[in-house]
Protein backbone atom coordinates (compact mmCIF):
# COMPACT_ATOMS: atom_id res chain seq x y z
CA UNK A 1 0.00 0.00 0.00
CA UNK A 2 1.53 3.29 -1.11
CA UNK A 3 1.34 6.28 1.18
CA UNK A 4 -0.67 9.25 -0.05
CA UNK A 5 2.54 11.31 -0.11
CA UNK A 6 4.03 8.79 -2.60
CA UNK A 7 1.34 9.80 -5.09
CA UNK A 8 2.02 13.51 -4.68
CA UNK A 9 4.55 15.60 -6.54
CA UNK A 10 7.63 16.55 -4.44
CA UNK A 11 6.33 20.02 -3.52
CA UNK A 12 2.97 18.60 -2.46
CA UNK A 13 4.74 15.83 -0.50
CA UNK A 14 6.79 18.45 1.32
CA UNK A 15 3.65 20.43 2.16
CA UNK A 16 1.95 17.23 3.37
CA UNK A 17 4.99 16.52 5.58
CA UNK A 18 4.87 20.03 7.06
CA UNK A 19 1.15 19.66 7.77
CA UNK A 20 1.73 16.24 9.36
CA UNK A 21 4.50 17.53 11.65
CA UNK A 22 2.31 20.46 12.71
CA UNK A 23 -0.64 18.15 13.46
CA UNK A 24 1.61 15.74 15.37
CA UNK A 25 2.99 18.65 17.41
CA UNK A 26 -0.57 19.63 18.39
CA UNK A 27 -1.40 16.04 19.34
CA UNK A 28 1.74 15.84 21.47
CA UNK A 29 0.97 19.20 23.05
CA UNK A 30 -2.35 17.83 24.29
CA UNK A 31 -0.70 14.59 25.46
CA UNK A 32 1.92 16.44 27.52
CA UNK A 33 -0.72 17.92 29.84
CA UNK A 34 -0.53 19.07 32.61
CA UNK A 35 2.82 20.27 31.23
CA UNK A 36 3.03 22.61 28.28
CA UNK A 37 5.40 21.55 25.51
CA UNK A 38 7.73 24.38 26.63
CA UNK A 39 7.68 22.93 30.17
CA UNK A 40 8.28 19.44 28.80
CA UNK A 41 11.19 20.52 26.61
CA UNK A 42 12.94 22.26 29.53
CA UNK A 43 12.31 19.39 31.95
CA UNK A 44 13.45 16.87 29.35
CA UNK A 45 16.67 18.80 28.69
CA UNK A 46 17.34 19.01 32.43
CA UNK A 47 16.67 15.28 32.67
CA UNK A 48 19.27 14.77 29.91
CA UNK A 49 21.91 16.64 31.91
CA UNK A 50 21.64 20.32 30.96
CA UNK A 51 21.94 22.53 34.02
CA UNK A 52 22.25 26.16 32.85
CA UNK A 53 19.54 28.40 31.44
CA UNK A 54 21.87 29.78 28.76
CA UNK A 55 22.62 26.28 27.46
CA UNK A 56 18.92 25.40 27.61
CA UNK A 57 18.08 28.44 25.50
CA UNK A 58 20.71 27.45 22.95
CA UNK A 59 19.73 23.77 22.90
CA UNK A 60 16.02 24.49 22.61
CA UNK A 61 16.49 27.36 20.13
CA UNK A 62 14.58 29.90 22.20
CA UNK A 63 15.49 33.24 23.66
CA UNK A 64 16.83 33.65 27.16
CA UNK A 65 13.72 35.58 28.28
CA UNK A 66 11.51 32.64 27.23
CA UNK A 67 13.71 30.17 29.12
CA UNK A 68 13.74 32.43 32.16
CA UNK A 69 9.95 32.65 32.19
CA UNK A 70 9.55 28.88 31.80
CA UNK A 71 12.16 28.14 34.48
CA UNK A 72 10.53 30.66 36.85
CA UNK A 73 7.20 28.89 36.39
CA UNK A 74 8.75 25.45 36.92
CA UNK A 75 10.54 26.63 40.07
CA UNK A 76 7.30 28.10 41.48
CA UNK A 77 5.54 24.79 40.79
CA UNK A 78 8.25 22.83 42.60
CA UNK A 79 9.49 20.98 39.51
CA UNK A 80 12.94 22.62 39.25
CA UNK A 81 15.45 24.03 41.72
CA UNK A 82 18.03 26.78 41.23
CA UNK A 83 21.32 26.83 43.09
CA UNK A 84 24.27 29.21 42.88
CA UNK A 85 27.33 28.01 41.01
CA UNK A 86 30.57 28.27 42.98
CA UNK A 87 32.99 30.69 41.35
CA UNK A 88 30.38 32.39 39.11
CA UNK A 89 28.22 35.00 40.84
CA UNK A 90 25.77 35.27 37.95
CA UNK A 91 25.31 31.59 37.10
CA UNK A 92 22.60 29.40 38.54
CA UNK A 93 22.56 25.61 38.21
CA UNK A 94 19.17 24.11 37.46
CA UNK A 95 18.03 20.65 38.52
CA UNK A 96 14.86 18.60 38.50
CA UNK A 97 13.10 18.00 41.79
CA UNK A 98 11.73 14.54 42.48
CA UNK A 99 8.30 15.78 41.36
CA UNK A 100 9.82 17.32 38.22
CA UNK A 101 11.52 14.02 37.35
CA UNK A 102 8.25 12.14 37.90
CA UNK A 103 6.27 14.56 35.75
CA UNK A 104 8.74 14.55 32.85
CA UNK A 105 8.96 10.73 32.86
CA UNK A 106 5.16 10.41 32.94
CA UNK A 107 4.87 12.93 30.10
CA UNK A 108 7.50 11.05 28.06
CA UNK A 109 5.49 7.85 28.49
CA UNK A 110 2.28 9.57 27.35
CA UNK A 111 4.03 11.16 24.37
CA UNK A 112 5.71 7.88 23.40
CA UNK A 113 2.35 6.11 23.53
CA UNK A 114 0.81 8.77 21.27
CA UNK A 115 3.65 8.42 18.75
CA UNK A 116 3.34 4.63 18.91
CA UNK A 117 -0.43 4.83 18.35
CA UNK A 118 -0.07 7.15 15.35
CA UNK A 119 2.81 5.24 13.75
CA UNK A 120 0.98 1.93 14.26
CA UNK A 121 -1.41 3.12 11.54
CA UNK A 122 1.42 3.46 9.03
CA UNK A 123 2.32 0.75 6.52
CA UNK A 124 5.59 0.16 8.39
CA UNK A 125 5.25 1.40 11.99
CA UNK A 126 8.90 0.75 12.85
CA UNK A 127 10.00 2.74 9.81
CA UNK A 128 7.85 5.65 10.95
CA UNK A 129 9.42 5.66 14.40
CA UNK A 130 12.91 5.37 12.90
CA UNK A 131 12.12 8.25 10.51
CA UNK A 132 11.02 10.45 13.41
CA UNK A 133 14.17 9.57 15.37
CA UNK A 134 16.28 10.33 12.29
CA UNK A 135 14.42 13.63 11.92
CA UNK A 136 15.44 14.51 15.47
CA UNK A 137 19.07 13.77 14.65
CA UNK A 138 18.82 15.84 11.47
CA UNK A 139 17.35 18.75 13.44
CA UNK A 140 20.36 18.67 15.78
CA UNK A 141 22.80 18.58 12.84
CA UNK A 142 20.93 21.43 11.12
CA UNK A 143 21.01 23.56 14.28
CA UNK A 144 24.74 22.88 14.73
CA UNK A 145 25.42 23.91 11.13
CA UNK A 146 23.36 27.06 11.55
CA UNK A 147 25.19 27.95 14.76
CA UNK A 148 28.57 27.31 13.14
CA UNK A 149 27.60 29.46 10.17
CA UNK A 150 26.45 32.29 12.42
CA UNK A 151 29.66 32.07 14.44
CA UNK A 152 31.74 32.09 11.26
CA UNK A 153 29.85 35.12 9.98
CA UNK A 154 30.36 36.94 13.28
CA UNK A 155 34.09 36.23 13.16
CA UNK A 156 34.24 37.45 9.54
CA UNK A 157 32.43 40.64 10.57
CA UNK A 158 34.94 41.21 13.39
CA UNK A 159 37.87 40.69 11.01
CA UNK A 160 36.32 43.03 8.42
CA UNK A 161 35.91 45.73 11.07
CA UNK A 162 39.46 45.34 12.38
Amino acid sequence: MAADSDRLDPAASLEAAVDAVARLARMLERSAQPLSLADFRVLSALDAGEDRASRLAERLAVGKPAISATVDSLVKRGLVTRTKVDGDQRAMALALTADGATQVHQAKARLAERVRAVTSLMGEPGAGIRALAELGDAIERYRAEQAAGAQGQAQANVKAGA
